[in-house]
């Protein structure tokens, strides 16, 4: 009796999928897709682009899943490969121009404390934007980013640390008005 693909292991089913197992790698592409998109509309990918170079990373990812070997998540390994997937096509299509600073945007934390992180990451300069979700969301290290952007680790480091710094500014929540907080009890 063949085991129910969810019930396996990440490392298993790309184990599987290495040997050819499309319905295994399916299940990977079904667990992780929704966060690979998700991390590419962080770095500033509108929806179809995050789809087509999430597709993208999918297919380079069935073609070399022998390659992963477990010593860190398959989500990170696949984020990994859709991050520097989609700077190689910004920078291809000359679209890698740092934006200019956003002045006097509002917070990103709603009258009740809840926090918009995409909302949030709008307010960082595109390089900014990129450099921090490529090192909290893909993982990447300051040296990675440096060598896939083709930028100083100096330079790097400065976006990342400017970028969140100002995500923590936005993300903090303001005073809130009396009698505006509902009691919960």
């Amino acid at each position: 009796m063949a085991r129910d693909l969810r019930d396996l292991h990440d490392v298993e089913l790309a184990g599987l999928a290495a040997g050819g197992g499309r319905r295994e790698f399916g299940e990977l592409v079904r667990r992780h897709g929704s966060a690979v998109r998700g991390l590419l509309r962080r770095m500033g990918a509108q929806p179809a682009l995050a789809d087509d170079v999430a597709q993208d990373a999918f297919l380079l990812a069935f073609e070399k899943c022998a390659e992963f070997r477990g010593e860190g998540t398959f989500a990170a390994w696949i984020k990994r490969i859709a991050a520097r997937m989609y700077l190689k096509r910004i920078s291809k299509e000359a679209r890698y121009v740092a934006e200019s600073e956003t002045e006097n945007v509002a917070p990103a934390v709603d009258s009740i404390g809840r926090v918009d992180l995409d909302e949030a990451l709008k307010g960082l300069s595109e390089v900014e934007r990129l450099c921090v979700s490529l090192c909290h969301g893909a993982g990447l290290s300051h040296p990675e980013i440096a060598a896939a952007m083709n930028l100083p680790l100096g330079t790097v480091k400065s976006h990342v640390k400017r970028g969140l710094d100002k995500l923590r500014a936005r993300l903090q929540p303001g005073p809130v008005a009396i009698g505006s907080a509902s009691h919960v009890g």
